[in-house]
């Protein structure tokens, strides 16, 4: 195993992200431009993109960066965009009413102040607990339970309490149910504490870690580390396929360039194939729009759980360090990723981006049994991938590139389930035992990934596509006849879809100006991986925050401030305002720059098999060239050899 070293990059190209020294100069321009003072929290300092015409003109293009700002004595947030070239400040404005994502110092914080609460206390040692000191406290947000929570009056968190038996121990065994905390976050106090009374802490540790785990009380217990795992080295001797320059990759015939946010964390750009020597596009940038995590217990320490975990906290800044051999396994490329503190100084995460090369299986075969000639390739992927923690979880962002043409996208969960406690002998009647007193409530996951589609170009019509069989009759008259057919979305009126698994649905992304050698436009088809419906009743006080959900697929016409599903600012909105809003104007999408957004979900029935730490289970979809090419994209691939030998 190999990781390459990061070398130090001078800006070239405007879609690089901002480095350290960008970040905290825009941070220190702004400050100066406006008399910010102490109370002036930054949340994110990021690259404002330049636009497709921008990019397109070849013209040198001002840096600038985008920033989101909290002034905490105003209690007002702020949106402006300074120009580091000029030094200058290009907008500035306040966006009242909304409240901006928990920031890091927020969340830290937030365990301090709670510990400290008179009332808290009380309530600990109503349930014999006196020793505060190992309390794990998960600040929380809000959600929207009622006008109390108005976004106008007042910034909260509702943080929960977990208790650790020792140091460094499992503490989401044992959780303090039932009592419920409300954090000002301005005031830095809490405001509110519920206590609906004490259910006695599980009896039983659950750890993952050595040596806890070999205690004949732990859930479960380890005898012994297994010791038949033999070694599995992966080398390429003469190093990797791809080149990198700054953020810009090249492998075989991709072509790429990587961004970070620190809200959205990985993010792609200008992703092109080269095709006979021409570079065709395909995506101008790829990104996940959302994630929505809604609970389905109404207990009261769980009723309030529905989390936007991009939109109230963002995960660039949530991103791990990755270890070679550990998250990432082979000849490795790392990316760091360049955030911000709430002081506007630059926060480098090293390793937040691993880039490697995978073999895959075959990526295609055929004997030919009359002359048993046999002709078989191996199939590779690139591997660009971040990993988040939010609190209890993980989520790994996993994109693939594929040696003939596909691209995927992948998100693999794992981490710890968050956990309730009932009496022990107990049965949860909204989610599964696992341990001893010790419950996981029923919940789901829902992802929105924004994809800014340039198929051969800027000019694109998404196609619903449809499988049906032919009706009996004449033209049918052996009963083995299907058709597909073919539904263009026109407009946004009808931007809205849904997967019908019945009809084998999938959409095609074509190009409006060109056509491929039968005469159809070239396209890439969208393929649905897992979906689900959101389980939570329509009626729901919270259900209006969350209308990406109830789509499959959204297209809109492209508009680069519309970039959330959720909207910009979700946390303690009462309503959304991104999908299906977007969709309010009607605008045509036919043979135009269009924006097709992607919903999937997981459906999480919670096993014991997932306590203490979660086995990963993974979802996602496909981009599939669908016309793009005039055949098989890997027809070209060399043959492997097998221990010297050419293989067939």
């Amino acid at each position: 195993m190999t990781a390459l070293d990061e070398p130090q990059v001078s800006v070239t190209h405007p879609l690089e992200p901002l480095t350290a020294d960008e970040v905290t100069a825009a941070a220190a321009i702004l400050k100066e431009a406006r008399g910010l003072g102490p109370t002036a929290r930054f949340v994110f300092v990021h690259l404002h993109e330049p636009s497709k015409a921008a990019l397109a003109s070849g013209q040198p293009l001002p840096r600038e960066a985008e920033i989101v700002l909290y002034e905490r004595a105003e209690r007002t947030l702020y949106e402006a965009v300074v120009s580091l070239s000029d030094r200058t400040v290009v907008d500035w404005r306040p966006r009242p009413g909304v409240q901006a994502p928990i920031m890091a110092e927020e969340f830290f914080a937030t365990e301090d102040i709670v510990r400290a609460d008179p009332r808290w206390q009380e309530a600990m040692r109503r349930r014999g607990i006196e020793q505060f000191d190992l309390a794990m406290i998960d600040p929380w947000a809000s959600s929207w339970t009622g006008p109390e929570d108005d976004p106008s009056a007042r910034r909260i968190v509702r943080p929960l309490t977990w208790m650790r038996s020792a140091p460094g121990e499992h503490g989401y065994a044992r959780p303090v149910d039932g009592l419920i905390v409300t954090v000002d976050l301005d005031l830095r106090e809490v405001v509110d504490v519920e206590d609906h009374g004490v259910v006695d802490l599980p009896p039983q540790p659950a750890n993952y870690e050595q040596p806890w785990i070999h205690d004949p009380a732990n859930v479960p217990r380890v005898e012994t580390i297994r010791d038949d795992v033999k070694p599995i080295e992966i080398t390429q001797p003469e190093g990797p396929s791809f080149t990198v320059d700054g953020h810009a990759v090249s492998w075989q015939k991709w072509h790429l360039r990587i961004g970070f946010t620190p809200r959205e964390g990985l993010v792609l750009h200008d992703v092109s194939y080269d095709d006979r020597g021409t570079r065709r596009p395909i995506l101008h940038r790829a990104s996940l729009a959302e994630m929505y995590v809604p609970y389905g217990d109404p207990a009261p320490t769980h009723r309030f759980k529905n989390v936007f975990d991009q939109g109230e906290y963002g995960v660039g800044w949530l991103a791990n360090p990755l270890t070679l051999g550990c998250d990432c396994v082979g000849h490795i490329r790392y990316f760091d990723g360049v955030v911000n503190d709430q002081d506007g100084e630059a926060v480098v995460i090293p390793n937040a981006i691993c880039m490697h090369e995978e073999d895959t299986g075959i990526a295609w075969k055929h004997t030919d049994f009359r002359t048993e000639k046999v002709e078989v390739r191996r199939r590779r992927r690139l591997v660009i991938s971040s990993i988040v923690t939010v609190g209890n979880y993980e989520y790994g962002y996993f994109w693939y590139l594929y040696n003939d043409g596909m691209i995927e996208y992948e998100v693999k969960l794992s981490g710890v389930i968050s956990t309730g406690s009932i009496p022990v002998g107990d049965v949860p009647g909204h989610g599964t035992l696992v341990a001893p007193g010790l419950y996981g409530p029923h919940h789901q996951h829902f992802f929105c990934v924004r994809l800014d589609m340039t198929v051969d170009g800027a000019a694109n019509t998404v196609t619903e596509i449809d499988s049906m069989p032919s009706p009996p009759g004449p033209a049918n008259p052996h009963g083995n006849a299907w058709v597909t057919t073919r539904t263009p979305i026109i407009s946004e009126a009808g931007g809205a879809r849904d997967t019908a698994p019945e009809r084998a649905r999938f959409w095609k992304i074509e190009s409006a100006t060109e056509t491929g050698p039968t005469g159809a436009p070239t396209a890439y088809a969208l393929l649905p991986g897992s979906t689900v419906p959101p389980m939570y009743s329509p009626e729901a006080v919270f259900a209006p925050r969350s209308g990406f959900t109830e789509h499959t697929l959204w297209v809109t016409a492209n508009d680069p401030a519309q970039r959330f599903a959720a909207g910009d600012y979700p946390l303690q909105a009462p309503v959304g305002t991104g999908l299906p809003y977007y969709l309010d104007g009607d605008r045509p999408l036919e043979g135009s720059d269009v924006v097709v957004w992607y919903t999937f979900g997981a459906h999480h029935v919670v096993r014991p098999e997932d306590w203490p730490v979660m086995p990963v289970s993974t979802i996602g979809f496909m981009l599939r060239p669908s016309g793009f090419f005039d055949g098989n994209p890997a027809l070209d691939l060399p043959a492997s050899d097998a221990h010297g030998e050419p293989c067939h």
